[in-house]
């Protein structure tokens, strides 16, 4: 999960670009806490090499931390895209 200006500045959208240039699978949505989850599924250095991107954020986001935690891969996601709760 990432923390900080992360909602209302195209930051959903920003990932789901960056996701096109990785070879992952899975979602990002915003939560009610003001925070954005974001799920990946691939081969860890794909997913290590993504989240470094996105970590950056588009220029009006501002992360200021995030959580990382790590699963088996489940094959629930057949692509990467923008989720709602």
């Amino acid at each position: 999960m990432l923390r900080g200006r992360v909602q209302g500045v195209g930051y959903r959208y920003f990932v789901l670009r960056k996701s096109q240039e990785f070879d992952i699978t899975g979602v990002v949505r915003n939560l009610p806490t003001g925070e954005v989850e974001v799920i990946a599924e691939g081969e860890e250095e794909e997913v290590r090499r993504f989240f470094e991107e996105v970590k950056k954020g588009p220029a009006a986001a501002h992360v200021v931390s995030w959580t990382e935690e790590w699963f088996p891969f489940s094959g629930l996601y057949h692509d990467f895209r923008v989720g709602y709760y």
